[in-house]
C-alpha cells in the first residue's frame, strides 16, 4: 500500500504534532492502540468526537465547557472581586488543581510576540480592558510565565489597567519550594534577590 494513503501512517503523522509526541512515540501509541483496538483505540474515537461536538469557549473567560458560560463564570460562590489572567486553559486548570485561587478568570489564548505575530488584538485584549473596567474587580493578578514574552505580556496589560480602581498584582518569582540554589539559573537567582522579603 502506498505510503501516503495508508491511514496508519496517515494517523502516526498526525499524532506526532501533538506536542509531547515526536514519531516513534507516535508510532508507539498508534501500534498499542490498534492492538486494543475494542477496549481503548474505539471508546477513544468516540470520546474524542464528543468533546469536538460539545466543548467550546466560554463566552466571557475563555474556559471549556459545554455551556456558553463555564462552569467557573457560572459559579457564584467564587470572589467575583479577584480577576486571574492566564495564558491557556492549561494553566488556569493548574491552578484550579492546586486550589489557589477562588476567583474569577480570564484567558488569553498565548502571549504577545513580534516574532509569532500575536499582537493585543489576537489576545483580545480591549476585551479584557473592558471587562476590568466594568467588572468591578478591586484585583488583577497577572499570572503568566516568566519568559521575555510573559513579561511583555503582564507589562503591556498593566499600562493598560492603569488608572482603573484596582490592584495589579503578578505571581511571586524566585527560588522554587525545595529548590537548590546551585541548581538554579541566574535570571532565576536575580529574582529571587529581588523579591526577598523580611522575615
Amino acid at each position: 500500500m502506498n505510503a501516503s494513503k495508508n491511514p496508519i501512517e496517515a494517523l502516526i503523522r498526525r499524532m506526532a504534532r501533538m506536542p509531547g509526541l515526536g514519531p516513534r512515540s507516535a508510532r508507539r501509541a498508534v501500534l498499542h492502540l490498534l492492538h486494543h483496538r475494542d477496549q481503548q483505540m474505539l471508546p477513544l474515537a468516540e470520546e474524542m468526537q464528543m468533546v469536538a461536538r460539545t466543548m467550546r469557549p466560554c463566552s466571557q473567560c475563555g474556559n471549556l465547557d459545554m455551556g456558553a458560560l463555564c462552569a467557573i463564570c457560572q459559579d457564584t460562590s467564587r470572589d467575583a472581586t479577584r480577576l486571574c489572567i492566564v495564558e491557556t486553559v492549561a494553566d488556569l486548570w493548574v491552578l484550579e488543581r492546586a486550589g489557589v485561587f477562588g476567583g474569577r478568570y480570564q484567558i488569553l489564548g498565548g502571549l504577545l510576540s513580534a516574532i509569532d505575530g500575536i499582537t493585543p488584538e489576537s489576545l483580545r485584549v480591549d476585551a479584557l480592558v473592558a471587562r476590568v473596567r466594568n467588572g468591578g474587580f478591586v484585583e488583577v493578578i497577572l499570572a503568566l510565565s516568566a519568559t521575555v514574552d510573559g513579561q511583555a505580556t503582564a507589562h503591556y496589560i498593566a499600562d493598560r489597567l492603569d488608572g482603573m480602581p484596582c490592584s495589579i498584582t503578578r505571581l511571586a518569582h524566585g527560588v522554587p519550594v525545595g529548590g537548590a540554589l546551585d541548581y538554579l539559573d541566574d535570571g532565576t537567582l536575580a529574582q529571587a534577590m529581588k523579591a526577598r522579603q523580611k522575615l
